[in-house]
């Protein structure tokens, strides 16, 4: 009964195709993007799907190219098997999307959001949430983008046992340890969801999918589960994708991946064509850094079948034209400032208003600040991810720009004021040489890093500590008030010099500073400070210390339990009074200080 209630979750307005939509649209497959922490299995998972797919299919291609995995409905359906039997589906096929970490998915952007129709979140079952998983999860958050998790690698879970059954019997048919195990970990991850305010479960366990992640176990070693999310996939997309999914067949649209330099044909672009057609024939507008270009095709290139790729030379096949949704490299002359992430369109005869679309399109849609940090980063989606989690941080950003680290990106930083902007963020790109070396001469800060949340977690704990240092160098560019107490059972000498044992009552005493009786009277300056027999500069609130005073004897200037204060200069107490750079116990003593230094002069501190 379970498994019936899902295929009919999975199995929602399966009119067929051609009574569905006109001539002039056509339903393209959905683009399905894999997202997840290195090492938990995001390639592996294709892999399977890529090589199941391929023995199991019929006919048609299972096409593989850098980035892109084509799996067409045919395969779907004999991978699925009894799961899907008897079942149409109006959509042609899937079409993933896998790079690194979650790179792929910030670069599969449009402008406020993702071309992603549905993501897969790989999540190792015995690991957890690791920082690419939170980071994937928070971006998956931004874009507003419907996903699914794989729980993967339950194989690896102690005393697993592979059992060809759907996933709740599966489980069931486990032994007790293992399934009590297998639960903790799956309620582990559950709650760590439920911790970034998301509701998850079970994918057997689920009546709303609008409400509630599916999380499918999976093994990308056994296959186990892989039938299921396949299912699971096509059954989402079909329910809740498929309007979206109608597509016009006009000029083609596609968003640029990568930019790789192929040998024979120079400067490419691998591209994700999301509508339309495009043709050799055509003429293409691309967004780079600057200003659009546009420029001619030379060559539609799509990889080889998988089970056809022999030659490294006979990588890909010519083609004529290619159409949504699908994965292309493309060869066109004057792709050097082209940057991924950045929208390609083919153009018939409205050129000039393409190209202040696409204009639009490239341009970082956010107000800077006068003052902040710089922000790099290696395509628009990134940036624009990058963007918000500073802005979330409440992070003021002054320069926000696609590309390496430069020398000039060095020396703008260094020209700001405020300590704090001192700092570049740089996510995925390189520091160019001329900038490491103009680095070496400044106090630049940069995060350079692969994974946003890693940046975000670094500018924390630097600026800690980097707030307390300038408290420290701020505190100590002026003399601080102290208040001591003459230890009476601590008189090591009585005069030439005086050396005597005191406790720092609140604030501190360095050496070189005069002091004060309580009534106002100035005694000699500290000649030196001594801890456990080794000299100090300075001693602090709370410590029991031995100074030396020059100047005085004991017995006739001071005795013992006598109340000394540091004698502050008035333009300095005037400059503690006004900052704020002292604790309670530290404004106390001066409000003493101004009390005494009053009686003889009303203006003191004025």
């Amino acid at each position: 009964m379970l498994l019936i209630k899902v295929k009919k979750e999975c199995n929602i307005n399966i009119a067929r195709f051609d009574n569905m939509i006109s001539p002039s649209k056509y339903i393209r497959q959905p683009i399905v993007s894999v997202l997840g922490h290195v090492d938990h299995g995001k390639t592996s998972f294709l892999d399977f799907i890529r090589g199941t797919a391929v023995v199991s299919r019929e006919s048609g291609a299972i096409t593989q190219h850098i980035g892109a995995t084509e799996v067409p409905i045919d395969a779907i359906y004999n991978v699925c098997g009894d799961l899907l039997k008897g079942k149409k589906f109006t959509l042609p096929g899937l079409l993933f999307i896998d790079t690194p970490g979650h790179h792929a998915f910030t670069t599969l952007r449009i402008r406020g959001g993702s071309l992603a129709d549905l993501a897969v979140l790989v999540v190792d079952i015995n690991e957890g949430f690791k920082p690419q998983t939170y980071e994937s999860l928070r971006i998956l958050k931004q874009y507003k983008t419907p996903f699914i998790i794989a729980a993967n690698k339950i194989d690896v879970i102690s005393g697993w046992q592979k059992i060809k059954e759907v996933a709740k019997k599966r489980i069931e048919n486990q032994r007790a340890n293992v399934k009590s195990l297998f639960e903790k970990k799956i309620y582990d991850m559950i709650g760590t969801i439920s911790e970034n305010k998301l509701n998850a479960d079970l994918y057997y366990n689920i009546k709303d999918f609008s409400k509630t992640i599916g999380i499918i176990p999976i093994s990308a070693i056994t296959g186990e589960g892989i039938s299921e999310l396949l299912m699971i996939l096509v059954g989402l997309a079909q329910r809740f994708l498929e309007e979206k999914l109608h597509i016009e067949s006009g000029p083609g649209m596609g968003s640029v991946l990568e930019v790789k330099e192929e040998v024979g044909l120079g400067k490419t672009i691998d591209a994700i064509i999301y509508n339309g057609t495009i043709k050799t024939d055509d003429k293409i507008v691309i967004g780079t850094k600057d200003e659009p270009i546009v420029t001619r095709i030379k060559a539609l290139l799509k990889p080889k079948p998988l089970d056809e790729i022999r030659d490294p030379r006979e990588r890909f096949d010519s083609v004529k034209e290619v159409h949504a949704a699908s994965g292309i490299k493309i060869s066109s002359p004057d792709l050097e400032n082209v940057i991924p992430g950045a929208p390609i369109r083919a153009v018939k005869n409205n050129l000039e208003e393409v190209i202040k679309e696409i204009k639009k399109q490239t341009k970082i849609d956010f107000e800077l600040d006068e003052q902040g940090i710089i922000i790099k980063a290696d395509t628009i989606g990134s940036l624009e991810a990058l963007i918000k989690e500073s802005r979330d941080k409440g992070i003021k950003i002054r320069k926000a720009e696609i590309g390496n680290v430069a020398k000039r990106d060095i020396i703008e930083a260094d020209a700001t004021q405020d300590e704090l902007n001192k700092l570049i963020f740089a996510f995925n790109i390189k520091i160019l040489p001329e900038a490491k070396e103009e680095l070496s001469n400044t106090n630049i800060t940069i995060f350079n890093e692969d994974v946003i949340y890693t940046i975000i977690e670094k500018y924390d704990e630097w600026l800690e500590l980097k707030k307390a240092q300038i408290e420290k160098e701020r505190r100590q560019e002026f003399i601080h008030p102290g208040m001591i107490r003459f230890l009476p059972e601590y008189i090591f000498r009585v005069s030439h010099p005086a050396v005597f044992g005191v406790r720092i009552m609140s604030g501190r005493i360095k050496t070189g500073l005069k002091l004060m009786k309580e009534d106002g009277k100035v005694l000699g300056s500290i000649k030196g400070i001594q801890s456990e027999n080794k000299a100090i500069e300075e001693a602090v609130q709370g410590q029991e210390v031995a100074i030396s005073i020059e100047g005085i004897t004991i017995g006739r200037q001071i005795k013992g339990g006598d109340i000394l204060f540091t004698d502050l200069p008035a333009s300095d107490a005037k400059k503690l009074r006004d900052m704020d750079v002292l604790n309670i116990d530290e404004k106390d003593v001066l409000n003493k200080i101004f009390e005494i230094k009053r009686k003889t002069d009303k203006f003191w501190g004025m």
